[in-house]
C-alpha cells in the first residue's frame, strides 16, 4: 500500500478551515478510545496473553495523546499561523496513524493466536475507527489513506498467512475496500475545499468591488469602526474620468478603475486600506504618527497618489489623462470616542470637494478656511437652486403679479 503524502496545493485560508474542522473531532475520538480501550484490555485479562496486554498499553498511550493533542489545539488556535496550522495536521495526521498500527496489531495478535472471539472484537472495532476517521478526516485524505493503511495492512497479512481460503479471500476483499477507500475519501475532500471556496468567494463579493479587487464601502467602513489610534483618512475623486469613459467606452472605463487600484495599493503600502467607494470614488486609511510627523505623513500621501494619478495611463491601445482631488482628515480613533464614522467620512468629504472647487489635481485639509469658504458658496448655491425650483414650480398667478 503506497502512503500519500500531504499535499501543499491547498490555499492557507481553505487548509485553516480543514485543520478546524479535524479537531471538532473530540467526541469521536473519546468514543473509540473508551471502546478500543476496554477492548483491548478485556482481550488481555481473559486470555492473559502478554502481546495483548502491550498492544493495550499502545492503544491508551496513542489515545490519550490524541485527546491531549485536540484539547491543546483549542486553547492555542487563536495565535496559529499559516505554518503553526501545517505543523498541527501533521500531529492530527502521526496520531491517527499511530492509533491505527495499535488497533491493526490488536487484529493481527488475534488472527495469528487462532482467537476467533478476538479477531472478530479487533476487527470491528477497526472498522468503527475507519468509519468515524472517513467521516472526520476525510477532509485531508492523506490521512484517511495512510492511517487505513497501516490499519489494515496487519490484518491482510494476517489473513494472508492464515491456511484458510477463506481468510486469504478475506484478505483480498479489504484490500479492494481500501482501494475504493482512497477514491472516496478524495471525492470528499474535493467536495469539502469547493464549499468552502465557495463560501470565501461569497463573503469575499460581500466585502470586495468585482470590478478593481478593493474592499467595497462595507469593508471600509467596519476597518475604520475597528481602528484605533490616529489614522489618516483620505477620500480621492477622480478628474476627467467621465470624459475618458465617454470617449473611449466602458470597457476602457473599467480597464482605467482597475489601472488606478493598483497605483493607489502602490501609493498606499501594505499598512493601509485602499477602498472604492462607488464609480471614481477612492477612500485611504492608513495609520499614522501623532504629532506634526503624522500630518507630514497623510500630506506627503496625497501628494504621492494626486501625482500618481496624473500619469498618463493607457487604456484601449491609446494613452489616457485624468487627475485627481483629494481631501485629507488625520484624526484620533478610540472606542469611547463620540464622533461616528458618517461624521468622518462627512469632513473629508467636504474638503475632498473643496479640492474640486478649487480647480481639481490638489489635496485639501479638512476644516482649513478654504475648504469653509468653499463648503459656505456650495451651499449657497444649493439654496439658490432650491429656491428657483420652487418658483418654477409655483403658478404664474402667484410667482409673479401685474401692475
Amino acid at each position: 500500500m503506497r502512503l500519500t503524502a500531504p499535499s501543499g496545493a491547498v490555499q492557507p485560508g481553505i487548509r485553516r478551515e480543514l485543520i478546524k474542522l479535524l479537531y471538532t473531532s473530540m467526541p469521536q475520538v473519546m468514543a473509540i478510545t473508551v471502546t478500543s480501550g476496554s477492548g483491548a484490555i478485556a482481550l488481555a485479562l481473559v486470555s492473559g496473553d502478554i502481546g495483548y496486554a502491550l498492544i493495550s498499553c499502545l492503544i491508551l498511550i496513542t489515545a490519550g495523546s490524541r485527546l491531549y493533542s485536540l484539547r491543546l489545539y483549542k486553547l492555542r488556535l487563536a495565535n496559529f499561523s499559516d505554518e503553526d496550522v501545517l505543523r498541527w495536521e501533521h500531529i492530527y495526521g502521526i496520531g491517527a496513524i499511530a492509533f491505527s498500527v495499535g488497533l491493526g496489531l490488536l487484529s493481527y495478535r488475534a488472527l495469528r493466536l487462532g482467537d476467533a472471539a478476538g479477531a472478530w472484537m479487533s476487527f470491528g472495532l477497526s472498522m468503527s475507527f475507519c468509519v468515524g476517521m472517513v467521516s472526520r478526516a476525510a477532509v485531508r485524505p492523506w490521512i484517511v489513506l495512510s492511517a487505513s493503511a497501516v490499519l489494515f495492512a496487519p490484518t491482510i497479512v494476517a489473513g494472508l498467512l492464515r491456511p484458510e481460503l477463506g481468510y486469504k479471500l478475506g484478505s483480498c476483499m479489504l484490500f479492494l475496500f481500501w482501494v475504493m477507500l482512497r477514491e472516496a475519501s478524495r471525492h470528499l475532500s474535493k467536495a469539502f475545499i469547493e464549499r468552502l471556496e465557495a463560501q470565501q468567494a461569497l463573503a469575499r463579493q460581500a466585502h470586495h468591488d468585482f470590478l478593481t479587487g478593493l474592499p467595497n464601502r462595507v469593508a471600509f467602513l467596519s476597518a475604520l469602526e475597528n481602528a484605533a489610534g490616529r489614522v489618516a483618512i483620505i477620500a480621492i475623486d477622480l478628474d476627467g474620468f467621465k470624459s475618458v469613459n465617454d470617449r473611449l467606452g466602458h470597457h476602457a472605463g473599467d480597464s482605467l478603475l482597475r489601472q488606478v487600484a493598483e497605483r493607489l495599493i502602490h501609493c498606499i503600502g501594505p499598512q493601509g486600506t485602499v477602498a472604492r467607494f462607488g464609480g471614481d470614488e477612492f477612500m485611504l486609511l492608513r495609520p499614522v504618527e501623532d504629532g506634526p510627523a503624522g500630518e507630514d505623513a497623510a500630506v506627503a500621501l496625497a501628494k504621492r497618489v494626486v501625482e500618481a494619478l496624473s500619469l498618463p495611463f493607457f487604456v484601449s491601445h491609446e494613452p489616457a489623462r485624468i487627475g485627481a482631488s483629494a481631501g485629507i482628515l488625520v484624526t484620533e480613533l478610540t472606542s469611547e470616542a463620540a464622533i461616528g464614522t458618517a461624521s468622518l467620512l462627512e469632513q473629508v468629504d467636504r474638503a475632498l470637494y473643496a479640492a474640486k472647487r478649487a480647480g481639481g489635481g490638489r489635496w485639501q485639509w479638512s476644516g482649513d478656511a478654504a475648504a469653509v469658504l468653499h463648503e459656505a458658496i456650495w451651499i449657497m448655491d444649493q439654496a439658490e437652486l432650491h429656491w428657483r425650483c420652487t418658483l418654477r414650480s409655483l403658478p404664474l398667478s402667484l410667482a409673479g403679479t401685474k401692475h
